[in-house]
C-alpha cells in the first residue's frame, strides 16, 4: 500500500500565505517608489517633501499638546491652524501645478504658486492675529 502525500499543517500554510503576502506588498510598495521617482516632476516632488514636512510638524505641534499640556492655548490653535491651513495649500497648488491634471490645464504653474503665495500671506496674516 502507497503512503498518502504529506499534507502541510494549517500553521504552515498561514505562515507560507501570509509570507506571500508580506512579499506580494513590498513588491507593490517597490514599484510605487520606482514609479514616483521616475514619472514625477522635480517640482511636484519639492512641493511633495514641502507636504511631508507640514504634516510631521502638525503631528508635533499635536504630541506636544498631550505631553505637555495646553496652557498657551492660542499658541497651540494658531500653530496647528498654520500647519493645517500650509497642507490644505500646498496640496492645491500641487493639484493644480500637476501636468496630468486635466481639470487645471487653463492656470500656468506661475498663477497656481501667486495664488498659494497670496493665500499663505493672508492666512498667517489670521494666524498672527490669533495669537493676540
Amino acid at each position: 500500500m502507497a503512503k498518502p502525500a504529506a499534507t502541510p499543517s494549517p500553521s504552515a500554510s498561514a505562515t507560507t500565505s501570509a509570507t506571500g503576502a508580506v512579499a506580494a506588498q513590498a513588491d507593490l510598495v517597490q514599484k510605487l517608489l520606482t514609479s514616483y521617482a521616475k514619472d514625477t516632476p522635480q517640482s511636484l516632488k519639492l512641493i511633495d517633501a514641502y507636504l511631508v514636512f507640514i504634516m510631521l510638524t502638525g503631528i508635533l505641534q499635536f504630541v506636544y499638546v498631550f505631553i505637555a499640556g495646553t496652557y498657551p492655548y492660542n499658541s497651540f490653535l494658531a500653530g496647528f491652524i498654520a500647519s493645517v491651513g500650509s497642507f490644505v495649500l500646498a496640496a492645491n497648488l500641487r493639484i493644480q501645478t500637476n501636468p496630468a491634471s486635466t481639470e487645471f490645464k487653463h492656470i500656468s504653474p506661475e498663477r497656481a504658486f501667486a495664488d498659494f503665495a497670496f493665500a499663505s500671506v493672508v492666512l498667517y496674516g489670521f494666524v498672527i492675529n490669533f495669537l493676540g
